[in-house]
């Protein structure tokens, strides 16, 4: 079988990724029984016709509950395989999986993306999904050896409650809720729900709490920002976090400069579309295909937004057809394909891209090019995060995660920091272990039962699944020589991605189909995509600005850095002192990180 970047043109590699977006979005969307409550929200008012809400309802004005905040996630395999072998739930052992398998012994480097890359995945996964805390009392025991040094033993992990049913052996998995919204609607900057909106609110001109530094309130929760969320929070997406609230109040100001009339309510309504369209916006046209270098996926990512005719024509002549291949998905009729619209946890799954952070992190001064400090990564997160971020000036912190690189996503490579981190709530967790146990439970199918649902060939041995001969010696000592036991994340960190990817092909199967469909079940990139919705001025904030944009507005100490920077999310030029009279010199060019090649 030719898999899509075994083709010999572009033309045809392209034909292939339109051809398998299209089967997948046929034959790889399903919906369980009960995900969506049944009770009847009456007749749309004309607010939610013209705004998201804070909860996700009425996305879709014929089914309200879809994609709304508590309700279930969908899955992109067939039900059946969704089985939950409680059995096999400790097989092989998944806290030696994290141990042989998983443990960084040492830093490779992505080379392609910079650390704020990374950052950005999580700020991102804030807004998408999140399955709740658990509840202390019900969890599941992993046993450890006598040499584990892990703080207790058993090591605890709290069971994912589901939303209806049971995890019962032999039967499909049941349905798990999703804590967040489904919708791309930057949730976690303004938070999924009214009552967390309200706390983030000034209620004032429509704008968010900012304070007259800069930065965001601190919340109830030491270290953490009052955001949208507050779950996994460190100085990382803390920059992201704080620079869109920032941006939020930045359109407010001028909505409200273009149209006095408008009152708190109505400008802040605006400026969540705006910036919510400008943050998929960025993902899709500018962090994707940093992370994705393949020319195919250049040109489709770009595609996706603006059109096979690309964003100069449509900025000069507009949409010229309904069709979204030729004038792009943004803008184009509402479309929830196979099944109505929710994340799923195979989503969930391939989005798992921890060994993207570092563990050691080294922080310059952008002005003078000198080293200030290095930190662990421990000492950036949870309760940690503020005070570190008050130590540090918040353009010398930008340039520091734009000078490093992200991690590989490969086996040997995930974040020590995250096998022992202590978590806000006081919870000790294993992360890499915990992958492994989630995939499990929640019946998200091993790799090759989750390559056969994809329609993608089957390995038949462990040696196929990767051309480094240690890590499949490895792999069959944990798995007993067993390719189908397998877990998913073992798979993906282990197979070569194709050229230019800083992911797997398999992983990549779900990311082409859910990009697009996060897009195209959205009547807010869709049917209401237009200055009707937007206004004119949040239509053309989000058509003319990029990530740069937004950087320098917020930063403009960050221009003689970024300033000729064609890819943000690459690393970017290293700046040596500054001559009196002239620039800082560039010492190192930008985007020059070599990465670390597994695979030869």
């Amino acid at each position: 079988m030719t898999e899509w970047h075994e083709y010999p043109s572009l033309l045809l590699q392209l034909n292939a990724l339109s051809k398998t977006r299209d089967d997948l979005r046929e034959h790889n969307l399903y919906e369980s029984y009960g995900m969506r409550p049944s009770d009847d929200l009456g007749q749309p008012t004309d607010e939610v016709r013209r705004a998201r809400q804070a909860d996700g309802t009425w996305n879709d004005l014929q089914d309200p509950h879809m994609g709304a905040k508590g309700t279930g996630f969908g899955r992109n395999v067939p039900l059946s395989m969704t089985v939950t072998d409680v059995k096999r739930l400790l097989k092989p052992d998944p806290r030696v999986i994290s141990r042989k398998l998983m443990a960084r012994d040492d830093f490779k480097p992505a080379g392609i993306i910079n650390a704020l890359a990374a950052a950005w995945l999580q700020f991102e996964n804030h807004n998408w999904f999140f399955h709740g805390d658990g509840v202390a009392d019900k969890t599941i025991d992993i046993p450890l050896s006598a040499d584990d040094q892990f703080p207790e033993n058993p090591m605890k992990i709290r069971c994912t409650i589901p939303l209806r049913g049971e995890i019962a052996d032999g039967c499909p998995a049941p349905v798990f809720a999703n804590a967040e919204t489904h919708w791309w609607d930057g949730s976690q900057v303004y938070g999924s729900g009214k009552e967390r909106q309200s706390e983030i609110r000034t209620f004032v001109d429509g704008k968010v709490k900012v304070d007259e530094n800069g930065r965001l309130p601190e919340s109830d929760i030491k270290g953490i920002d009052l955001t949208g969320m507050k779950e996994n929070y460190w100085v990382g997406t803390g920059l992201l976090h704080t620079m869109f609230a920032r941006e939020h109040n930045a359109v407010c100001d001028a909505l409200k400069k273009a149209y006095p009339s408008f009152d708190d309510q109505r400008l802040f309504e605006i400026g969540v579309l705006v910036v919510s369209a400008l943050i998929a916006k960025i993902h899709t046209v500018e962090w994707t295909p940093c992370v994705l270098r393949h020319p195919a996926l250049q040109i489709g990512m770009s595609a996706n937004w603006y059109g096979a005719l690309g964003e100069t024509f449509q900025d000069k002549f507009g949409r010229i057809s309904d069709n979204e291949a030729i004038s792009g998905i943004i803008g184009s009729p509402t479309d929830h394909h196979a099944a109505p619209f929710s994340l799923t946890e195979e989503f969930v799954s391939v989005y798992r891209m921890h060994p993207l952070i570092p563990d050691d992190w080294n922080f310059f001064s952008l002005e003078s090019g000198e080293h200030l400090v290095k930190a662990d990564f421990t000492n950036l997160q949870g309760a940690h995060t503020r005070d570190f971020m008050d130590k540090i000036q918040m353009g010398d912190m930008w340039y520091s995660f734009g000078l490093a690189s992200a991690g590989a996503v490969c086996l040997h490579n995930y974040p020590n920091a995250l096998r022992n981190l202590t978590r806000v709530d006081g919870q000790v967790t294993d992360l890499a272990t915990l992958d492994i146990v989630r995939d499990r439970e929640r019946g998200v199918p091993r790799y090759n039962d989750f390559r056969e649902a994809l329609r993608m060939p089957r390995r038949k041995t462990i040696d196929d699944i990767t051309p480094n001969k240690q890590w499949a010696r490895e792999i069959n000592e944990v798995y007993n020589g067993d390719v189908d036991a397998v877990d998913l994340q073992i798979g993906m960190q282990a197979e070569q991605p194709p050229k230019g990817f800083g992911f797997s092909d398999t992983a990549f199967r779900i990311f082409i189909l859910m990009a697009s469909r996060r897009l195209k079940s959205d009547r807010f990139f869709t049917n209401d995509f237009k200055p009707e919705t937007y206004t004119q001025v949040g239509f053309d904030w989000v058509n003319d600005n990029t990530m740069k944009d937004v950087m320098l507005r917020h930063y403009p100490e960050l221009e003689p850095v970024i300033g000729d920077v064609e890819r943000v999310f690459a690393p970017w030029p290293k700046l040596g002192a500054p001559v009196p009279g002239k620039k800082n010199p560039v010492v190192q060019l930008a985007d020059s990180v070599r990465a670390y090649l597994p695979w030869g």
